[in-house]
């Protein structure tokens, strides 16, 4: 497969992949970046050490298609994603010590450590989850949105999945009902390449998924996953639609994981030169020497985003650690009921 470029692919007009870029904008991008691939990171270690136990599955080099794909959104959008999540959970605002504490198990976590890294969910925030079945995310964003049509309030939802999630049936389901309810969905796919360990072209008859949108009458694009700008242009030209019209849109944004689909994962579908060649064009290189290009970013500043992030990190380590698993006499709390007390002398 060839890979995508951010204007040619995407049917977008130069002008809407190349947007005026304002200083803060461009830091705050970055920053994101860099604080989600910091995050991940240490996440890695803190398993290896037996801090994470369960899954863990890392984004590591997909971090241009969370940041761009999240920019677009407004505070009171709906964010539904897969397991791979930990990156859309801090972005909409969860703090990296809540998250690092529910993938310790910890009662600071934002399940109470219940849910740990595949079902990560703040509904204060609008980020409702985090879903360890695949495709399994996809009617329930279609029922945000459908709550939202009913109530007419003019939010969007977007919710993010892996090119695997195409194979399901829920996938198809939820564009036909979409489309048919005129629901305000953005069907956000994070192509990278591989649904676990089975390549694109080994699970799909028809790999370039944005073309799939053509069966249910609306509007597909394909995009540049390793490009935050071009993934950022791509979601807001898509968002408008789907505000502007309350038809559903799906978006395909080409990227990569560098490290394997878990921390189980041998990794042994794919050659090190394949790998290799994606981390030519790791976000976290490209995006930091396009802004120095363009005299937006030097190594000093750079230096300090990047302490930053780690800096954060590290404190959301400490606090996780801090905290304490929730206490044994909770665990039944939120799975059963309170029994129903009969009057004295009812019939049983």
């Amino acid at each position: 497969m060839s890979e995508p470029g951010p204007a040619a692919d995407a049917g977008l007009s130069p002008s809407a992949t190349t947007p005026v870029l304002a200083p803060a904008h461009a830091r705050r991008l970055l920053a994101e970046m860099l604080l989600v691939r910091r995050f991940e990171e240490r996440a890695a270690e803190c398993y290896t050490e037996g801090r994470i136990r369960g899954f863990l599955h890392l984004g590591v080099g997909q971090e241009a298609t969370a940041v761009g794909g999240t920019a677009a959104l407004e505070p009171e959008d709906r964010l539904v994603a897969a397991y791979r999540e930990h990156a859309h959970a801090l972005l909409r605002g969860v703090p990296p010590a809540v998250v690092m504490a529910e993938m310790f198990g910890r009662s600071a976590g934002c399940c109470r450590g219940r849910g740990g890294s595949m079902h990560l969910i703040d509904a204060q925030r609008r980020f409702y989850g985090g879903y360890a079945i695949v495709g399994g995310g996809m009617p329930l964003a279609v029922g945000l949105a459908l709550a939202d049509r009913l109530e007419q309030r003019p939010h969007v939802t977007a919710c993010f999945f892996g090119d695997g999630a195409v194979a399901e049936g829920a996938f198809h389901e939820c564009l036909n009902l979409a489309a048919l309810w005129r629901l305000p969905v953005l069907f956000f796919c994070e192509n990278n390449l591989y649904a676990m360990g089975t390549a694109l072209g080994r699970h799909q008859a028809m790999p370039l998924i944005h073309r799939k949108a053509a069966g249910y009458g609306i509007e597909g694009m394909v995009v540049d996953g390793m490009d935050v700008l071009a993934v950022e242009a791509a979601t807001r030209l898509a968002v408008e639609l789907v505000r502007g019209t309350g038809m559903p849109v799906l978006i395909e944004a080409r990227t990569y994981r560098f490290r394997a689909h878990s921390m189980y994962d041998p990794d042994r579908y794919r050659d090190k030169d394949e790998v290799a060649r994606w981390k030519t064009r790791d976000p976290l290189v490209t995006f930091p020497r396009r802004l120095r290009d363009w005299g937006l970013l030097d190594d000093e500043s750079l230096r300090e985003l990047d302490a930053a992030a780690t800096a954060a990190v590290e404190q959301a380590v400490a606090e996780a650690e801090a905290s304490p698993p929730e206490p044994a006499a909770e665990l039944f709390r939120d799975l059963v009921g309170e029994p129903i007390r009969q009057p004295a002398g009812a019939l049983s």
